[in-house]
């Protein structure tokens, strides 16, 4: 449907942009999990995980967004975030104890 083209390249170039960012956060998260690691600080901060969901559905309300929308987004977003930082702190704890020589 051509009168839905422009729309469409529109959309797709924010879903674009989406993507660029949730990488770039993904990064970040990753060297989070191994400063984490090194000042044995827990991978899940209940306390951090609310103040970010909370944090991006007060930010949604502002920009005429749904913020439960935003909540339910966030909460599969911050699970995959801790889920990489456990998986960061499972790795470095092997690596750790095979370097030490133990099984």
């Amino acid at each position: 449907m051509k009168i839905l083209e422009s729309y469409r390249r529109r959309i797709d170039a924010l879903d674009d942009q989406i993507i660029d960012l949730l990488a770039k956060r993904t990064n970040i998260v990753r060297e989070v999990g191994h400063l984490k690691f090194e000042h044995d600080i827990p991978a899940i901060l209940q306390d951090r995980i609310e103040e970010v969901r909370e944090r991006a559905a007060g930010r949604a309300a502002t920009q005429d967004f749904n913020p439960d929308i935003t909540r339910q987004l966030y909460n599969i977003l911050i699970k995959y975030s801790c889920d990489i930082e456990e998986e960061i702190r499972d790795h470095l704890l092997a690596s750790n104890t095979e370097a030490a020589g133990r099984p």
